[in-house]
């Protein structure tokens, strides 16, 4: 898969991370509001990770995960770790 491929579903992941959090606030009843990044991080260093892990295949292993296929240990590590980011990044609302 080539440069293209990798950015499309990063892309993806995140409009579908975003939609779910969009649904999740409208059932809420209420925005949650900004919050704030972890001591020593900004929107361009967690982007910046982000893609690493998008370079590394991890949305490919979220798709696996969320379809119900076993992950290793570190497989799943990094699943958490890419979910943990992308609710910094939107929390953050470094999307806007």
């Amino acid at each position: 898969m080539g440069q293209f491929g990798r950015s499309a579903r990063g892309i993806l992941c995140l409009a579908s991370a975003v939609l779910l959090a969009g649904c999740a606030a409208q059932s809420a009843g209420s925005d949650p509001g900004y919050r704030p990044l972890p001591q020593g991080q900004s929107c361009q260093s967690i982007r910046a990770e982000l893609n690493r892990m998008d370079a590394r295949g991890v949305p490919s292993k979220i798709e696996a995960s969320q379809s119900g296929r076993k992950l290793s240990a570190s497989d799943k590590a990094d699943v958490d770790r890419y979910n943990n980011l992308l609710g910094y990044y939107l929390g953050g609302r470094c999307h806007v």
